[in-house]
């Protein structure tokens, strides 16, 4: 079976004909001319390297090129093949804490990198990994929003994740509690799969209970769930993008810290694992906690596989390519004696 990936680009042979039309009427148009200056015969003598045959000839040649170009941008295939692909995974559902104290640094440094773009850095690593699972985002802050439900295309994650920031919360605040609960409803109803959360934040929930909304993910769905912690024990001021910090009502620097006790205490109850944000091997502890998860098949994939024929086409457009450079405008002196378009006259 032979047929076009890109058929509209077919379309383009129509200019072929409009080619030969204009071509045609601009050489009636130069016959015209020329026989203002005398009969056909006697200007044909005063120029006898001009050939009439090769301008037709080269157009020919041009208009075959354009048109193995044409079909070439179109992809010929011919023939089919049908393969059908298994995703053998895990449900991943990721819950980032946009709130706005993940503006304030990842370490004792005011000036690092900050606690979100770190929290980025890792998922983004996070996400290049988890071939073969499904993975969705959450984003929180005094409540919880769905940023992009779950999806085995690891390319669209990333996509989403870039775009991640502090200001896509209206409500300010830390709802831990509620992006576990969120995660819980936004997985797959199946009962083979195994699923998986993982919140990063910085621990600082005044919101809700996170500790049982983890404990009530696990018993009840049997999913488990991890935190990964950003931020330094020691505190950080929270930049407002001015150079200045975030201040309190009396005017004093306000100060986060990551609640290291709080994220390990969510994660316990999740029976999850706790991960450091800033150590070196954070993206691996992540992972290996993951992966200790059984797979299962989470859907199955089909599709065509064609043969490109368009090699074939473009070989011949080179031939072509290369007829029209050896091509000469004038009459090849080589081939004068010969006639082959009208006869000799009789004697």
């Amino acid at each position: 079976m032979f047929s076009f990936a890109n058929p509209g680009y077919l379309y383009l042979l129509l200019l072929i004909p409009v080619i030969v039309a204009m071509f045609y009427l601009s050489r009636r148009a130069r016959k015209r001319n020329l026989a203002r200056f005398g009969r056909e015969q006697v200007i044909g003598a005063l120029m006898p390297d001009v050939s009439p045959y090769k301008p037709w000839i080269k157009l020919s040649l041009e208009l075959l090129l354009l048109a193995m170009v044409v079909i070439i941008l179109a992809r010929p295939r011919a023939g089919a093949s049908k393969t059908t692909t298994r995703v053998h995974g895990i449900e991943v559902m990721v819950a980032v804490d946009v709130s706005n104290s993940m503006n304030a640094s990842s370490t004792d440094n005011p000036q690092d990198i900050s606690r979100l773009q770190r929290s980025k850095l890792i998922l983004e690593k996070l996400i290049d990994r988890l071939s073969g699972d499904k993975v969705g985002l959450i984003v929180f802050a005094g409540n919880a929003y769905m940023q992009m439900p779950i999806t085995g295309d690891a390319s669209s994650a990333k996509l989403f994740l870039n775009g991640i920031n502090t200001n896509m919360a209206p409500t300010q605040g830390t709802a831990i509690g509620e992006a576990i609960e969120l995660a819980t409803q936004s997985f797959s109803q199946s009962k083979k799969s195994q699923k998986a959360i993982i919140v990063i934040t910085d621990g600082e929930n005044f919101e809700d209970d996170a500790i049982g909304a983890a404990s009530q993910a696990q018993k009840n769905r049997g999913i488990q769930v991890n935190v990964m912690g950003v931020g330094s024990t020691h505190g950080a001021p929270i930049p407002m993008g001015d150079g200045t910090y975030l201040t309190d009502d009396a005017g004093e620097v306000v100060t986060t810290f990551l609640n290291e006790k709080m994220a390990q205490d969510i994660a316990r109850a999740g029976k999850g694992n706790y991960v450091d944000g800033n150590a070196n091997d954070a993206v691996e502890t992540l992972y290996d906690g993951l992966d200790k998860l059984s797979k299962s098949d989470l859907s199955t994939i089909s599709y065509t596989q064609h043969d490109e024929q368009f090699p074939v086409f473009a070989w011949i457009a080179i031939l072509f390519l290369i007829a029209l450079t050896v091509l000469l405008e004038a009459k090849n002196p080589w081939l004068e004696k010969y006639n082959f378009f009208t006869k000799e006259p009789k004697k």
